[in-house]
């Protein structure tokens, strides 16, 4: 989902781009090299060919419920991947993205979250994350880690397809309405992300869409938008969505982020999800995937 956009996005921002991927991901860059990150040797030897300048690492699991019954994937993934391209990263010289997850946080703060906040994830997931974290910025000097929220974007899956999806077929939704988060549109991460790597401050990043909601209101601005407006979202608790999803995940019940370092370091603003939303709609119709 990100990978693919940040491929076209840097490529028409005039960057020669060289996306790598498993083996069996259609090209979405003028070059698409095979990688698996778990293999590090083989990790190393194509960064040693290729010569990066600056690596976007998106690259996870994020099946946040099969980390959690599959905690050996999960960090072989998200730790040991990332302690492999960062120490690749780190032999060529590259600066390094590593894109991480609110899923860090355990929700109980009863605020919002700023990168001086200590972490302390509740899930496999999270932890699997927070520990890619740590060895991206301990094996490659020069690495930006930006967290980010409730993803969405024109490719792969992501929960606006499924809920429109769902809408369609059941014609009512049953939506958790007890976590609360930001959702957060490819396209305002991805300008985020090249303000970000325009000044050699490296360390520990949130970049999210502006404002907070929760998933089952969320659901409802979806389906508003597209007109759906006689679909019912009726609230679930997590307990409830756990229950009848059999999920095995403790979710952070609140996990709404500040940007305060893009803040900081006077990056523009990024803007409020619901105009996000707008944008991602028009993009999604305009591919004829809703």
């Amino acid at each position: 989902m990100l990978g693919t956009d940040a491929c076209r996005y840097f490529t028409q921002s005039g960057h020669e781009v060289i996306g790598a991927d498993l083996g069996d991901t259609p090209s979405v860059a003028p070059v698409t090299v095979p990688i698996d990150i778990a293999d590090a040797a083989a990790v190393r030897q194509i960064f040693a060919d290729v010569k990066p300048d600056l690596v976007l690492h998106c690259a996870a699991y994020t099946n946040v419920d099969g980390c959690e019954r599959d905690p050996d994937t999960a960090f072989t993934v998200n730790a040991f991947g990332t302690w492999a391209v960062a120490s690749a990263a780190e032999s060529v010289g590259a600066a390094l993205v590593a894109i991480s997850t609110d899923f860090v946080f355990d929700g109980k703060k009863g605020n919002s979250y700023h990168e001086f906040d200590r972490p302390n994830p509740l899930s496999h997931y999270g932890a699997s994350k927070l520990a890619g974290e740590e060895l991206a910025l301990r094996h490659c000097t020069r690495t930006y880690v930006v967290r980010t929220a409730w993803l969405y974007g024109v490719n792969g899956n992501n929960f606006p397809f499924a809920i429109v999806k769902r809408a369609k077929e059941k014609g009512e939704l049953s939506v958790v309405a007890d976590q609360w988060g930001t959702p957060t549109y490819t396209q305002d991460l991805l300008r985020a992300i090249d303000a970000i790597v325009s000044e050699p401050l490296y360390g520990v990043y949130h970049a999210s869409n502006d404002g907070q909601t929760s998933w089952k209101d969320f659901a409802r601005a979806i389906l508003d938008r597209l007109g759906m407006f006689d679909v019912p979202v009726n609230p679930l608790t997590s307990k409830e969505y756990a229950k009848a999803f059999n999920s095995p995940t403790e979710r952070p019940a609140n996990s709404v982020m500040q940007n305060r370092a893009m803040e900081l370091r006077g990056c523009p603003a990024m803007r409020p999800w619901q105009d996000a939303l707008v944008d991602f709609i028009a993009e999604a119709k305009a591919a004829e995937k809703i």
